[in-house]
């Protein structure tokens, strides 16, 4: 329960350095995906590098843990990135779209797609970083 308790610390102080990475602060970054630091990354991180140092890296367990990680840190920084990226041009797309010709989809059209989903690389190394910090200091 130990590890998963410090993980989950991670996540939510990883998610707290968000509001301040933007100008001007804003509460709302706390529940939104994407962003500076990764709290995927840091999330992952702690949970691998605590189950390696209590379990051992040499462990079946920590090879598990490392390989989640793995998947889950390229998944925010490739797969979800790319989403955002499809997001930001279908919403200059629909900016550009006359919703007057589809009046039974016009909510739809107004809202804007979330851009902000995945991570750059310097993100995903911010959260690897504190992920690792974390943990470190959680021993």
């Amino acid at each position: 329960m130990y590890i998963l308790t410090i993980s989950l610390l991670t996540l939510i102080l990883a998610q707290f350095i968000k509001i301040f990475t933007v100008f001007p602060p804003s509460i709302s970054r706390f529940f939104e995906s994407g962003g500076m630091p990764s709290s995927h990354s840091a999330f992952v991180t702690c949970l691998s590098v605590l189950v390696g140092l209590q379990q051992g890296f040499n462990s079946d367990i920590f090879a598990v843990s490392a390989v989640f990680s793995l998947i889950t840190i390229y998944d925010s920084g490739g797969v979800r990135r790319s989403v955002g990226e499809q997001a930001k041009i279908l919403n200059k797309l629909l900016k550009e779209f006359d919703p007057a010709r589809l009046e039974e989809d016009k909510d739809q059209i107004r809202k804007n797609l979330h851009e902000l989903v995945g991570h750059t690389p310097f993100e995903i190394l911010a959260g690897i970083m504190l992920g690792f910090t974390m943990a470190l200091l959680a021993v």
